[in-house]
């Protein structure tokens, strides 16, 4: 879709542009678009900014069965506080069976490759195939993992999709006085159980 050379002079147009204008300057180039989330920490800050831009946006949620109660409770108050037109997506094998046969194997476990591509990579393949966006709208930011520091506010996933992150160079702070300007919640009891550390690149992006 874009040539790296485009991708880096995007990133030096914008390394100082409000996230409203990355998300109107990515609307530009294709309004093919679609925002993906998983309800943790700060993700209300994202579907909040693109939401307002562009209201009934799709949503891609993959859920991985794993989240806490806590979770449930923010997403369900966010979905309904900002009226987000969720794609909920998926495992084929519920959590409950999983449990039996598997549980949730340590990152150094030979079943770990098995269980991530069952309730992450497989349910995220089938949202971008059935929504076939040219644009993808995430809450990536600098500092997360080794292999975000690297990408910038625009980049393009391994599927060819551009990939555009509005927050990329905030700080926590920096989304907090957002959350709190736009009476927006936040919700930090959040699981992810394919990554033993906050760190660790979850395999959607990298």
């Amino acid at each position: 879709m874009m040539t790296q050379e485009q991708i880096n002079e995007l990133n030096r147009l914008f390394k100082e542009a409000k996230p409203s204008e990355i998300i109107k300057k990515a609307f530009e180039i294709s309004n093919e678009a679609v925002v993906t989330t998983n309800f943790r920490p700060y993700e209300a800050a994202i579907l909040h900014a693109v939401n307002t831009f562009k209201p009934n946006i799709a949503v891609v949620w993959c859920d991985t069965g794993y989240n806490t109660p806590q979770t449930y409770r923010h997403a369900e108050k966010v979905i309904e506080d900002l009226k987000l037109n969720v794609f909920l997506y998926v495992p084929k094998q519920t959590a409950a069976h999983r449990d039996v046969v598997m549980g949730i194997p340590s990152i150094d476990a030979p079943e770990h490759k098995l269980f991530t591509e069952q309730v992450k990579l497989e349910p995220f393949r089938r949202a971008m195939e059935f929504h076939k966006p040219k644009v993808w709208f995430t809450n990536l930011r600098q500092g997360q993992t080794a292999f975000r520091d690297s990408i910038g506010i625009f980049s393009v996933s391994k599927d060819g999709v551009l990939k555009v992150s509005p927050f990329y160079y905030w700080s926590d702070s920096d989304l907090d006085a957002y959350l709190e300007e736009n009476n927006l919640p936040n919700e930090f009891k959040y699981f992810d159980p394919t990554k033993a550390l906050e760190n660790r690149e979850c395999g959607l992006h990298a």
